[in-house]
């Protein structure tokens, strides 16, 4: 998500996964990152774990760049389901 993108907390009203005119969300490309205490995601200084929600693949950060590559690495080999044509 852009930052120009995101949207004040609502509780506990949900958030529609698929806004118009946008490719849908997969459970295939989502991952769980948690950030160590002493991140400071506002200036880039990031470390903690990440972890890919279906394939369990796991990984320590130390930077912005290591989250990316790692992220990127993942979603290169795992395949999702069929593609729906439009």
């Amino acid at each position: 998500m852009i930052a120009s993108e995101t949207r004040p907390f609502r509780g506990s009203q949900p958030v529609p996964q698929e806004p118009e005119g946008r490719a849908p969300l997969s459970v295939h490309h989502a991952f769980v990152v948690h950030f160590r205490v002493n991140s400071d995601v506002a200036h880039g200084q990031v470390a903690g774990r990440v972890e890919h929600v279906v394939s369990g693949q796991a990984a320590h950060f130390s930077s912005v760049e290591e989250l990316l590559a790692f992220m990127g690495q993942v979603l290169a080999t795992v395949r999702g389901p069929p593609r729906r044509r439009v």
